[in-house]
């Protein structure tokens, strides 16, 4: 059956994908999911954390024209949709020259997207909802498959809450653990080697026909806790309106279809954990959504990330800290262990600031902050 390929032909495209990454699974599972159900996707994270290339990643796999660009305070318009056409401006006709830029891309990556100006925003809300681009008389549906946004920092700006609003997902893209490096840099080098010709690649045609396929998928079994998963996450807090409630439902027919599934089980709303505003409610979100998707007792296929997460384990953190700080005071600890021991300090002093029940943090500081006093005394 020609759309179970095309389901394979993906999940192999994202397999691929997760053996260069290391340390990105639920990134590239959620490029996936918005790919498949047709939505956009935002990430979060610090320069160098490979945003840019997991997205360049993907789009090489995808036999179409990608379009990304990295914004400024002073982008233009022009800038993403093109200049106007001047053989025709001199007719008297104001039509833009898109060839090669945003409107005729199957696959746009806007980086540092909330330096986004007031002259290009309401374009781009345009594009995200709607795939529309209009421009003066012009109107003209869009090609985009899919659409990402990256930022190093979350809107402040009440006119790009709007903007940020259209990114139905949202991730963080941090650095990996510091036990990972070696097969990072692997990885990388591997990927320096990854030609066209050995990497997989995608219609847009066959990307198309999978979004089509998503609307088909039959929800109505979980319907009712879809409803009372909304209701909870809206009582703890996070504002889902009407638009964005309906829309989530196209991600979680794309994890039914990725799992090739035409029905929809409840640990398809694993990708609700991704719909926070701020990074401060994460872990309440994962909570209620952890506890639906724990309830799915019905024995198919359920997507790899359904029981997945990311979430620092605040008990575990503590732990690994115990046993660095005895390490670090032996006697016959060599320098070569030492400066390992300053790199996974500096990392887990990271991953604590993603642990969110303040009272965990501040417990799991306290040793950080004795391991670092003892660090620097030996200076």
């Amino acid at each position: 059956m020609k759309e179970l390929q095309l389901v394979d032909q993906l999940n192999d495209a994202l397999q691929q994908l997760k053996n260069t990454f290391v340390g990105k699974d639920d990134i590239i599972d959620l490029m996936g999911i918005c790919l498949a159900g047709r939505e956009n996707l935002f990430l979060l994270g610090p320069p160098g954390t490979a945003k840019s290339a997991l997205v360049r990643g993907l789009s090489n796999m995808l036999d179409g024209h990608t379009f990304e660009y990295l914004l400024t305070r002073f982008t233009e318009p022009n800038e993403l949709f093109g200049p106007f056409d001047i053989r025709k401006l001199k007719d008297g006709e104001l039509v833009t020259n898109t060839e090669g830029m945003l409107p005729e891309a199957s696959f746009i990556f806007l980086d540092e997207l909330l330096n986004a100006n007031s002259a290009i925003l309401n374009s781009l809300l345009m594009v995200l909802n709607e795939r529309v681009f209009r421009r003066g008389r012009e109107t003209r549906a869009l090609p985009a498959l899919m659409i990402v946004g990256a930022s190093n920092q979350l809107p402040e700006d009440e006119a790009l809450q709007a903007l940020y609003d259209r990114f139905l997902l949202r991730a963080t893209c941090e650095n990996v653990d510091p036990a990972q490096l070696g097969d990072v840099l692997h990885a990388g080098w591997k990927m320096e080697q990854l030609t066209a010709a050995t990497a997989n690649i995608i219609n847009p045609a066959d990307i198309k026909q999978l979004q089509q396929m998503a609307s088909l998928v039959n929800l109505d079994n979980i319907r009712p806790s879809y409803i009372t998963l909304i209701q909870q996450l809206r009582n703890a807090g996070l504002l889902i309106s009407d638009r964005r409630a309906v829309k989530l439902q196209r991600v979680i027919a794309a994890s039914a279809l990725l799992c090739k599934r035409l029905v929809a089980v409840p640990s398809d709303m694993w990708v609700l954990r991704y719909i926070w505003d701020t990074t401060e409610q994460q872990e309440i979100i994962a909570g209620i959504v952890n506890a639906m998707v724990a309830a799915d007792e019905i024995a198919v296929a359920q997507h790899p990330r359904a029981n997945a997460t990311n979430t620092p384990d605040a008990d575990e953190i503590y732990k690994e800290l115990l046993q660095m700080t005895a390490q670090w005071d032996d006697a016959e600890v060599s320098d070569a262990e030492k400066s390992a021991i300053k790199d996974r300090l500096r990392y887990l002093n990271g991953r604590c600031e993603w642990i969110h029940n303040p009272t965990q943090r501040e417990y799991v500081m306290q040793p950080v902050t004795a391991l670092w006093k003892k660090i620097l005394q030996e200076k």
